[in-house]
């Protein structure tokens, strides 16, 4: 026989003892995931998994006229020029076939201005520098660049074999870009540089002859000389005053999700060496053009 009091006593242990045991592999707390969810989703690095401006689509911005070497036919879309090569290569790496590829215009200063962006990345040969970095983020280097100087054949500049020949030079340069920051802080010409808002003015202020030389990206020099300016000269290439090569990135909006998914990307594409076929073929004439010091 058991007394009511014997019974009581034995629910409390049972209810103490249920309180004390250890919560199963089966159960959950409400709102957790439980332990054998299913591991099937979408991988982050993957089409499905990214955060994308446009679900489905690779949204990539660039200026417009979109130059040679970098691009061809002012094609972006095309896949012909070293960065529209890079571009589709990186979209391939991610699952995205050509077509869904959007390109977008963004100016070239506009790119890395702080604040929300129209693209998930931008490519149009934005160097990676610290200020940049503070208000946008950067994938890894895709290019390392030499800024280069463009005079017309027979003026003094044209015979310069050495940085301190370019001193007393009026140089034409694009504002917000780093070939004008490597004419104040490597050359520093006696008088200020011409700055001019578009590349296009910087080569015609060539062609009109209102400025000696001008500095921009060691590629783009070679297409002045072959395609832009007759009777040009390719003086020279140059690196940074600190040194440290001068590097190429996508452009993200700051914070985004994206930049390691490309980062994997670009590590692929090195490893595989298809980063370096792509330079070999559309910037191959870009070596051996002499070094001013």
């Amino acid at each position: 026989m058991v007394r009511p009091s014997m019974l009581l006593a034995l629910g409390a242990l049972t209810v103490a003892v249920a309180a004390c045991a250890p919560v199963s592999d089966t159960t959950t707390q409400a709102g957790a995931s439980p332990a054998s969810a299913d591991p099937s989703g979408p991988a982050p690095c993957t089409k499905d998994g990214l955060t994308l401006k446009t679900a489905g689509k690779l949204t990539v911005g660039t200026d417009k006229p979109a130059y040679e070497p970098w691009f061809k036919d002012d094609d972006p879309a095309n896949g012909k020029g070293f960065e529209s090569a890079v571009v589709h290569a990186i979209a391939r790496e991610l699952g995205f076939q050509s077509g869904e590829i959007a390109w977008s215009t963004v100016k070239f200063d506009s790119a890395f201005a702080p604040g929300p962006k129209q693209f998930d990345f931008d490519v149009n040969q934005v160097s990676v520098t610290p200020d940049r970095a503070k208000v946008v983020d950067f994938s890894k280097g895709y290019y390392t660049v030499k800024q280069a100087v463009v005079a017309l054949n027979g003026s003094k500049i044209a015979s310069a074999t050495d940085l301190a020949g370019l001193k007393d030079a009026k140089i034409g340069v694009q504002v917000g870009t780093t070939s004008l920051q490597a004419v104040k802080d490597v050359i520093q010409p006696t008088a200020d540089p011409n700055v001019y808002n578009e590349q296009i003015d910087v080569v015609n202020a060539l062609k009109n002859k209102q400025v000696d030389a001008v500095v921009v990206d060691l590629p783009t020099a070679f297409y002045v000389t072959a395609a832009q300016v007759e009777n040009s000269k390719l003086v020279g290439q140059f690196g940074t005053a600190s040194g440290t090569p001068e590097v190429f990135g996508a452009v993200f909006e700051k914070g985004s999700p994206l930049v390691g998914c490309v980062n994997e990307a670009i590590d692929r594409l090195t490893s595989s060496g298809e980063l370096a076929k792509i330079e070999t073929e559309w910037l191959g004439s870009a070596a051996g053009a002499p070094e001013l010091k």
